[in-house]
């Protein structure tokens, strides 16, 4: 049966193809329902989809496998209307942005996408925006059917004992740590400066006539200060709750009071409100790095370090009670994967600075001292120490002790067969027409690009 690969679509546009001018539709080769599908359309998303996989020869079968995937989308669309699942306005507007800052990171400035695209941003929005909520949708409805797709123990077993034995990955060297963070707090008298300056900065706004978007751009230390601390439409939890209170407590174009966070002080506007969302405009001012006591974080973890060696307290227990690892220290400290989620860590995986620490721990239950470190989005400087929990050498894959792994390759396998069973059983419910003929196509052919990918920890393929 077909094993569907990941649709081509804007979310995975790259800027030269967005960039070039669409061709004029020469022939409709297949309907589904009210919606067309021209040739364009498929000669479009099969060049995208070689130049982002760097495939140089043109395959035909490649091409009618397209197609097949573009059908299957609008099936979904349709499958969609049928239940009544839609992507609200709110949530394709903050998708939408999300993915826009993404693009300006990665060209640099808004100025650079907007010369790629060849239209201002709020042109881009416009024009993409539907195609956006439509793959939305198509990714809402695959999301909907994976999420009741379980896998058993023996199911496992199975796709397990399938794999020859010559053909059975190597696993590479791996290691299960945890770690505790301190984030140094300001020096006496620090955090008092900043709040002051936000204080002078909102004094500025309110009473001298001085422009937000320039004191934003000279002043505010969060990453929008390029855009004049501008934020855009969010829903209030997606925001800090202090932030989010001040915000919804104000008019359209007031000026709030100096707000504190854990990121710092924060001066906002209201700018638009859209039932629970907002869209803000911010000053924000944090505490400069060398006003931070260092000492107090890197006495603290030295304390903690001595604890667990010498005073019978457990790495996990301190982790709990006081790392400021939000995410990491309810589980003890123990850190993950960040590419498949599970506690075994491919050293190739480790970042730089972790991977220095680990190169020093020789035993289970060794301890770094403490070494600096970058926590959080907000890139805040701290200090952390980190434990070698268990140390894997590379060997061949096992159930035993790679069980988790062979599971989550497993599930995946499973949920792409079901999905396109499910999928095929669907075009039963819609209307869908070829308009060309249409070769009979072997599953076992279709080329190996259009699997979904399995998870990349392995060197050599499931």
């Amino acid at each position: 049966m077909r094993i569907l690969f990941i649709a081509l679509s804007w979310l995975l546009f790259s800027l030269t193809a967005a960039a070039q001018n669409r061709q004029v539709a020469d022939q409709i080769v297949a309907v589904v329902n009210d919606h067309m599908i021209l040739k364009s359309d498929v000669d479009r998303q099969l060049s995208e989809f070689m130049q982002q996989a760097r495939v140089t020869e043109f395959d035909e079968q490649m091409w009618y496998y397209v197609l097949e995937t573009i059908i299957d989308n609008f099936v979904l669309v349709e499958k969609a209307r049928i239940d009544s699942v839609i992507i609200s306005d709110s949530e394709l507007d903050r998708q939408l942005n999300q993915r826009i800052d993404q693009l300006v990171q990665q060209v640099g400035s808004e100025r650079e996408l907007e010369r790629a695209f060849g239209m201002p941003i709020i042109e881009i929005k416009a024009q993409y925006s539907d195609e956006f909520r439509q793959d939305m949708l198509i990714n809402r409805m695959r999301q909907i059917k994976m999420e009741q797709i379980n896998i058993t123990r023996p199911e496992v077993r199975e796709f397990f004992e399938s794999i020859p034995v010559d053909s059975l990955p190597i696993i590479p060297e791996s290691v299960s740590l945890s770690h505790i963070v301190v984030i140094p707090p300001p020096k006496p008298d620090a955090r008092e400066n900043a709040r002051n300056l936000a204080i002078a900065l909102r004094d500025s706004l309110l009473n001298h006539g001085a422009s937000m978007d320039d004191l934003a751009s000279r002043y505010s230390d969060g990453p929008t200060a390029s855009r004049g601390g501008q934020l855009p439409m969010v829903a209030t939890t997606d925001l800090l709750p202090e932030y989010a209170a001040a915000a919804a407590a104000l008019e359209t174009g007031e000026i709030s009071e100096v707000v504190s966070t854990n990121q710092g002080f924060h001066i906002i506007r209201l700018l638009e409100r859209q039932g629970q969302n907002i869209a803000t405009q911010h000053i924000l001012i944090t505490v400069a790095g060398e006003e931070l006591d260092e000492d107090y974080a890197l006495e603290k973890l030295t304390a903690i370090r001595d604890s667990v060696y010498h005073h019978n307290r457990t790495f996990a227990q301190m982790a709990r009670r006081h790392s400021d690892d939000r995410i990491t220290a309810p589980a003890g400290g123990l850190l993950t994967d960040p590419q498949t989620g599970q506690r075994h860590i491919a050293i190739s995986n480790l970042e730089p600075s972790l991977y220095r620490i680990v190169l020093l721990l020789e035993e289970s239950g060794d301890i770094s001292p403490p070494r600096s470190h970058t926590y959080g989005e907000e890139q805040k400087s701290a200090f952390r120490i980190v434990r070698l929990n268990e140390r894997i050498p590379e060997h061949r894959a096992s159930m035993e002790q790679d069980y988790q792994l062979i599971r989550s390759f497993a599930l995946q396998q499973k949920m792409q067969q079901e999905l396109s069973k499910w999928i095929s059983g669907l075009r039963n419910e819609v209307y869908v027409e070829y308009r060309i003929p249409v070769p009979d196509l072997d599953p076992e052919d279709m080329p190996d690009m259009f699997e979904a990918p399995l998870p990349d920890t392995a060197t050599e393929p499931m």
